[in-house]
């Protein structure tokens, strides 16, 4: 358990400065990346199948991996996506600030990302979106109006809270809260997915019977 609470420590410290989310061989420690897993995406597979779906808006801080947890879900999940950042985007801005036919919407955003959007089939990610007031707006839009098709955001807490209570769609929106990676989240990336799954199952007695090796 140590050893691995050391890889952690490393972890926290150097994670930011390279600035990647799988795949990566701390120099110090020699850690191998096996796979990313985080556990909101069991929550995102549930939106997806949910007979009550509405937009979806991922709130996170920054830097925890809001777009790669939605692109990696879309890949696996999805035919295909869209993917528009919002940031300093002037293309997607005029989309927005135009009106909310969302027709409309959808055909410009097809084509600026030149993917067919396909109801159920295609995922719209909307990234950075506190970027874009209108297109915060033009969500509760897309619930009353265009249900079928999916649409999910990345949002920073500070930005979006900002953005509440001027057009904010409440109440036609799905919300998750993605926070940065978890210890359980950690083992399994590195994987020790069996240790995880020990430490979730309480087993501290045999937790306790492995110290040494641990």
């Amino acid at each position: 358990m140590r050893k691995a609470l050391d890889c952690f420590i490393a972890f926290e410290f150097e994670f930011p400065k390279k600035n990647v989310l799988k795949y990566q061989k701390f120099p110090k420690k020699n850690v191998k990346w096996e796979t990313m897993e985080r556990l909101l995406y069991r929550r995102l597979a549930l939106w997806k199948e949910s007979s009550n779906r509405k937009p979806l808006i991922l709130n996170g801080a920054r830097q925890v991996g809001k777009t790669w947890l939605l692109e990696e879900f879309a890949k696996n999940e999805y035919d295909n996506f869209i993917y528009v950042n919002c940031d300093d985007n002037e293309d997607a801005r005029r989309i927005f600030d135009k009106d909310y036919d969302v027709s409309r919407i959808i055909r410009d955003l097809s084509a600026i990302a030149e993917v067919k959007a396909v109801p159920s089939r295609t995922l719209i990610i909307l990234d950075e979106i506190q970027e874009i007031p209108k297109a915060i707006s033009a969500l509760k839009y897309f619930c009353e109006d265009k249900r079928e098709y999916h649409v999910a955001a990345a949002g920073s807490l500070l930005g979006l809270k900002v953005h509440s209570g001027t057009g904010f769609p409440v109440g036609k929106v799905d919300m998750l809260n993605l926070r940065p990676l978890s210890f359980m989240e950690f083992l399994r990336a590195i994987g020790k997915t069996e240790m995880s799954d020990l430490i979730s199952a309480r087993g501290w007695e045999e937790m306790n019977s492995l110290s040494a090796v641990l």
